[in-house]
């Protein structure tokens, strides 16, 4: 998609995506669906343009994860009016990439409260002092380190950090009465994943936080991630989250060996699959074999 017409589509503004100087990211923005789905009787998913959107009502309030882009928070904002009469009580952002909160500016008239990790606000504040257009972003209005709790009705959210992944700002988002917990883009399912070096990310403590996901939680835990490849689903199970713990451990592998060998980058970067995740296919494997390589050479004299 041409960037004019990119901008036009998602009503993005230049600021917004200035984070975003990788071609290859946009692609991730444009996920088919455009669809509200339950996964109980008053928890669910909205999936569109961008990551996916967690939310779940009760009779004190509304909670959001998630922001999408303005047009799209704002579709689901009429759309969750139809099913509760409750107020938007807390929004929380799984990180600060563009498609998951461009869309805050939409909340703001209804939510007091706004929730991110203390450097996902860095980074969205970084991007708001380079737009020309400020008032069209919605920061947050607290942070947190390490861990925090929200209380809305009879529902419990817990986040929790477990160091840098995607970002150095990752959120887990639980939902303690529902059973779910939203991922934010710690996992995408089966597809290439957009590795944030620009923001901290690092993929060998990835690892280490998806093997913590899959211990930390009960058995019968649904999880939400940001992003799927066709025909796969961002609604997942634990199995999905190993398997992408193990795509990333096999990228590191591979361009370990690959740099042992003697490869030089170009080489190394050229390759089409990473052995031992053959489900992970299609375009965007550079961005993996790229940070992969990053952080491999990271300490080579």
């Amino acid at each position: 998609m041409q960037r004019r017409k990119f901008i036009k589509h998602t009503s993005v503004t230049l600021g917004a995506i200035a984070l975003f100087s990788n071609r290859a990211l946009a692609k991730l923005f444009n996920q088919p669906g455009g669809s509200l789905r339950m996964i109980t009787k008053d928890a669910g998913i909205f999936t569109s343009k961008g990551g996916t959107i967690l939310f779940k009502w009760n009779d004190k309030g509304i909670i959001v994860v998630d922001a999408q882009f303005p047009d799209t928070a704002g579709e689901l904002i009429q759309l969750l009016k139809t099913k509760s009469s409750s107020p938007f009580k807390l929004l929380i952002n799984t990180h600060h990439h563009a498609d998951h909160t461009s869309g805050n500016i939409a909340f703001k008239p209804l939510m007091g409260t706004l929730v991110a990790h203390e450097n996902a606000k860095k980074h969205m504040q970084q991007a708001a002092e380079k737009s020309d257009k400020p008032s069209e972003y919605f920061l947050p209005t607290e942070t947190f380190t390490t861990d925090a709790l929200y209380r809305v009705g009879k529902e419990t959210v817990q986040l929790q950090y477990w160091g840098p992944a995607h970002t150095n700002g990752d959120a887990l988002v639980h939902f303690q009465d529902a059973g779910i917990v939203h991922l934010g883009d710690l996992v995408f399912n089966r597809r290439f994943p957009y590795i944030d070096k620009t923001a901290g990310a690092d993929i060998s403590n990835w690892i280490k936080v998806l093997d913590k996901t899959v211990q930390k939680f009960p058995g019968r835990t649904k999880y939400v991630c940001g992003h799927a490849a066709e025909g796969y689903d961002v609604l997942i199970q634990s199995s999905d989250i190993l398997a992408f713990r193990d795509y990333l451990g096999n990228a590191l592998k591979f361009v370990e060996q690959e740099v042992k060998d003697g490869k030089i980058k170009s080489e190394i970067l050229s390759a089409t699959t990473i052995p031992g995740s053959p489900e992970w296919k299609g375009q965007g494997i550079e961005r993996t074999l790229q940070a992969a390589y990053s952080e491999v050479t990271a300490h080579l004299p």
